[in-house]
């Protein structure tokens, strides 16, 4: 689950994207001692990565964001950090991407240092979502991703959920769907995602990598 140095999440709003690099970049931490979270969704001003930096000071993680994120301002302004985080060979990096056109966009600026060396590109998937919910979209929206971030999805992600009212079955059912995309565009498959409370019952009942996701953003009805 974790092979590469750098790891980008990408997906469509409501995919829960911002909460599977999250915990990805916290087992990481883990796995490697330490990690780097770019935040570069520098279009969506909610539920962004920067918004959980708290929950995440005391691990070994260092945050890259926005010049203007947490702000009253919130426009596109890259860090020049980024640039040196890249060049650096011994820095694990998470890159939180914005799905739409704008936000992976952002990521394109950095094509060139990013195709240096192996890399993964994570397209979270969430069934439950209506830009999502079919093969046919999932599909249109990966020839999205990949035509205007200019680089290639390497490995899909199933996030599926319905936030407290998921049941591991949604979450298996909808492991065949994207692992039948998975075989017909010759992309591999990640990992599914699980809250703390399914976890173990997920891995008893697949073999493939299960991501404990937890709650470092919490939606304002939870606050």
């Amino acid at each position: 689950m974790f092979e590469q140095r750098i790891n980008i999440f990408i997906g469509h709003f409501g995919s829960g994207k911002t909460e599977v690099a999250l915990s990805y970049t916290k087992q990481l931490s883990q796995v490697a001692s330490h990690a780097t979270l770019v935040d570069l969704d520098i279009v969506n001003p909610f539920f962004r990565s920067s918004d959980a930096w708290e929950s995440l000071s005391n691990h070994q993680i260092q945050l890259i964001k926005p010049i203007y994120a947490n702000t009253n301002i919130d426009v596109p302004a890259l860090p020049p950090e980024i640039n040196s985080v890249l060049e650096n060979k011994n820095i694990p990096v998470v890159f939180d991407v914005g799905g739409d056109d704008l936000g992976a966009r952002a990521i394109s600026c950095y094509k060139d240092s990013i195709e240096k060396e192996n890399y993964d590109l994570f397209f979270v998937i969430n069934l439950n979502r209506p830009l999502t919910s079919s093969k046919s979209k999932i599909k249109s929206m990966l020839f999205e991703i990949q035509t205007t971030t200019r680089l290639k999805v390497t490995k899909l992600v199933n996030n599926t959920n319905l936030l407290e009212e998921t049941l591991v079955d949604d979450i298996l059912n909808a492991n065949i769907i994207i692992k039948e995309i998975c075989q017909e565009e010759n992309i591999h498959f990640g990992f599914l995602c699980g809250k703390e409370n399914m976890v173990e019952e997920l891995r008893n009942k697949t073999k493939d990598p299960v991501l404990t996701i937890r709650d470092f953003i919490k939606l304002p009805w939870n606050k």
